[in-house]
């Protein structure tokens, strides 16, 4: 049987759809290579095991973030600096909240110094960057986008957007005033 060089790329999305539907609890080399409908050696085969997969399907999943970013970032007709900044952020809390096992993958495995994971990463980080550009004035650049992305980042992470049961006595703002009040 020849080889299938749609392989790797299957396999990935088969994670990928394992983390939308169970999250990374879900994903083992055995699920992956059953939902990609090949042996439980392929995955191991093709990525040296779970370690080197989860690299990749955390680099796909940064290179669809990055373009949801940039698709949030070009969508924007209005050219005030805050309504561009808010619809890149707000796609950013959309894509976690939408692909939240995803979402936790990808951030994980920024720490395995990955040369092409990190380059994907980093261009999403430079999005947040151009669109905080016009805020600094006089302000620290990277303080002021650390500010940016850690509320941005937690917002979704903490999944503050979600409805709280009425009797929640936990008051969110909205995560536009958090914003405005951020950039002053």
């Amino acid at each position: 049987m020849a080889p299938r060089p749609d392989l790797p790329q299957l396999l990935i999305q088969a994670g990928m759809d394992i983390l939308d539907e169970d999250g990374t609890e879900g994903l083992t080399l055995r699920r992956i290579a059953a939902r990609a409908g090949v042996s439980h050696a392929a995955p191991a085969h093709h990525f040296g095991g779970l370690p080197g997969l989860k690299v990749a399907i955390a680099t796909c999943g940064f290179q669809s973030f990055l373009d949801h970013l940039n698709a949030a970032r070009d969508g924007v007709s209005d050219s005030d600096p805050f309504q561009r900044l808010l619809a890149v952020n707000l796609a950013y809390i959309q894509f976690a909240s939408s692909r939240r096992g995803l979402f936790r993958l990808m951030f994980d495995q920024l720490s395995t110094q990955d040369p092409e994971l990190g380059k994907i990463a980093l261009g999403s980080y430079f999005v947040l960057k151009q669109m905080c550009a016009p805020f600094v004035q006089g302000r620290p650049a990277a303080a002021l986008e650390t500010a940016v992305w850690g509320l941005t980042h937690g917002y979704a992470a903490l999944n503050m957007g979600q409805r709280r049961p009425s009797n929640s006595r936990l008051e969110i703002s909205s995560y536009e005033v958090a914003l405005r009040l951020l950039i002053g």
